[in-house]
């Protein structure tokens, strides 16, 4: 699976929220349909058992009611990977990353095994159960978390009790913090939480730059970790900091207090220079217009950068309406947009764009402390391609999630999913053609989100609880006046969209009947 993560701290965005957000994209050559459900105490499972890796957890006690963005079609699992619960605590799981050999060696990933044989004759060998991954890290961890440290707390443990069978990076927010986990080999993790005047670009690479063990192991105000993994580096000879501690208290069982992760334990592959770096890249380009870190004639940070920073603070404060664009981009205005006229045919289609055709949702998680509290969890949610669709501004806590967002099994223009991809495969090839029409579409349904938050949150009251009966009915019909107004908006394009390609159809002839 390919993920573009962005997060934004609470002092780099424009109103003190914190966003965490990703675009959830499908392996090449595959296309998931996705939902938008909010699940109920009563239907969060006590047992729980993935469909890969046939690992059966018991669940705790009393979860919290929650919304999320699974698969349609739940045969292959879950896949909840996005959403806030009844704690105001975001969560999205995952972005898959990378690591390299030395790495899966010293702790090799926990993978399912089938039965062999016939039970009861010789030689039969029972399943051996895998470890957890994105299939399951929504359901099992985010009902039960009250911050974004307690995310970070309750994976690590999971991890270190049942193992992981594929690496991956996962973010939770809460109205001050926001923390990244990412998994390192089957069984060990380390986690930072994101600084507050920062932002964080995250493609398909393991990513964090920094480790600080003495607060890790201590005090953890910024960092987490395995509370083995000095140890474990030790034993197997994984830190490559030509650095050394200059005294005894300054390092972990001969690792630095202080090391990068990145060197340590992820790849550095050609891989990387066409389907990762390119997208941190962008992304920090744009939100750093003017730096000579990646503008100019001879800027630090170029497309082919092993080593751009994890976090950077930007020129100016980010919006959801800029983390929207950035996630739906494919190199806009540079020599390798895919839809651009700079280049050529050749750089046009050199990296793996951001805004990729196989986007299955785009979740752009914001919680807002100015907000009253039963309305400060707010889910902007986009399903297929980025840049042919929009974010629904959607309140968090509820108890149902308008039908235009359950996507049915099969192509239906009554499903928001649906919709938008059929007006991305109509509009592609007339990209210029109907760009206008996606253009005021986009501009439209965002505003009519920022406005029914605008006015939904003067309506209730400063003092209801996640609980209050009133709040919940009164966001939830706020969130069917949106989708209403998105629905109509999105099938007058699909109109327009699918008139551009008729008239581009080869059977088109310029004479009309006589």
């Amino acid at each position: 699976m390919g993920c573009t993560t962005l997060l934004v701290g609470r002092k780099a965005t424009n109103d003190g929220s914190t966003i965490i957000a990703r675009n959830e994209d499908c392996g090449d050559g595959s296309f998931n349909a996705k939902s938008m459900v909010a699940v109920l105490p009563d239907q969060q499972p006590k047992t729980y058992t993935g469909v890969n890796s046939h690992l059966t957890i018991e669940l705790p006690d009393n979860p919290l009611r929650y919304v999320c963005t699974p698969n349609t079609d739940r045969s292959d699992g879950v896949w909840g990977e996005a959403g806030i619960n009844a704690a105001n605590v975001s969560m999205t799981a995952t972005e898959t990353i990378s690591s390299n050999a030395r790495v899966l060696g010293a702790d090799p990933l926990i993978c399912y095994k089938p039965a062999k044989g016939t039970p009861g004759q010789s030689g039969y060998e029972p399943e051996v159960p895998g470890g957890i991954g994105e299939e399951d890290l929504v359901t099992i961890i985010l009902p039960y978390i009250r911050s974004a440290k307690e995310g970070v707390q309750r994976m690590g443990a999971l991890l270190e009790q049942y193992g992981t069978y594929e690496m991956n990076g996962v973010a939770f927010g809460d109205d001050h913090d926001i923390w990244y986990i990412e998994t390192v080999g089957g069984h060990h993790w380390i986690a930072r939480r994101v600084p507050d005047d920062c932002y964080v670009a995250q493609p398909n690479r393991l990513g964090i730059d920094r480790m600080d063990l003495a607060d890790a192991l201590g005090a953890q105000r910024d960092y987490m970790c395995s509370a083995d993994l000095p140890e474990w580096m030790a034993a197997n000879h994984l830190n490559v900091s030509l650095s050394e501690g200059a005294a005894a208290d300054e390092d972990f069982h001969g690792i630095p207090a202080v090391f990068n992760p990145r060197q340590a334990f992820s790849s550095y592959t050609w891989l990387d220079i066409v389907y990762n770096n390119p997208r941190a890249w962008y992304m920090c380009s744009v939100l750093n217009q003017t730096s000579p870190l990646f503008h100019g004639a001879d800027p630090t940070y170029t497309v082919h950068s092993m080593d751009i920073p994890w976090c950077m603070v930007p020129e100016v404060k980010i919006s959801v309406m800029d983390v929207k664009n950035i996630l739906s981009s494919t190199y806009n205005g540079t020599i390798y947009d895919c839809y651009g006229n700079l280049g050529d045919h050749q750089s046009r289609h050199l990296y793996r764009d951001i805004g990729i055709n196989r986007t299955c949702e785009t979740s752009i998680l914001q919680i807002r402390p100015y907000a009253p509290h039963a309305a400060q969890g707010v889910q902007w949610v986009a399903f297929g391609s980025g840049p042919f669709n929009t974010a629904i501004a959607l309140y968090s806590n509820v108890r149902e999630i308008p039908a235009y967002l359950d996507t049915p099994s099969n192509v239906s223009t009554e499903s928001f999913y649906w919709t938008d991809r059929l007006v991305a495969a109509l509009a592609d090839p007339e990209y210029f053609d109907n760009m206008e029409a996606i253009s005021g579409y986009q501009q439209e349904t965002l505003a009519a989100g920022y406005a029914s938050l605008r006015v939904t949150d003067e309506l209730i009251n400063a003092d209801a609880d996640m609980d209050d009966d009133a709040a919940i009915k009164t966001l939830e019909k706020a969130n069917a006046q949106l989708v209403d107004l998105v629905k109509a908006a999105n099938d007058k394009l699909l109109g327009s969209v699918l008139f551009e390609r008729s008239l581009k159809m080869q059977n088109a002839f310029g004479a009309s009947d006589h």
